[in-house]
């Protein structure tokens, strides 16, 4: 069964699609709760401001990047996964996977990320 994406998630992507990096924290303030846990093959970070670091240097060090979900989002019990993609010039440079924690409210508390495709069985 598939539960409802709630609305953060379109507020969480706009924040590592923002061009101005000064929107990032605002989209943040919509979307994720202020001791957010993210954690991929590159970063573990606690806290709204060291995932607003992240995805500032993320936006500086590839400021032409697109960051897109590239599969419907299912999920239940406030647990939601999902592929993306980081584009550049429409080309694919790193595939992944998000398995993502809400809250009560709808708020991110929990990115954990994996990079490239799954292994061969």
């Amino acid at each position: 069964m598939s539960a409802e994406t709630p609305d953060s998630f379109a507020h969480y992507l706009a924040a590592w699609n923002a061009r101005d990096t000064s929107a990032v924290r605002a989209l943040l303030e919509k979307s994720v709760s202020h001791d957010v846990t993210f954690i991929d093959p590159a970063n573990q970070v606690a806290g709204i401001d060291e995932l607003e670091r992240i995805i500032r240097e993320a936006r500086v060090s590839y400021p032409e990047a697109a960051y897109v979900v590239v599969t419907g989002i299912d999920g239940h019990h406030h647990r939601f996964r999902y592929r993306w993609e980081a584009r550049l010039d429409a080309t694919t440079t790193v595939p992944g996977m998000d398995v993502t924690t809400v809250d009560e409210a709808g708020r991110i508390e929990r990115v954990d990320g994996f990079f490239g495709d799954f292994p061969a069985a």
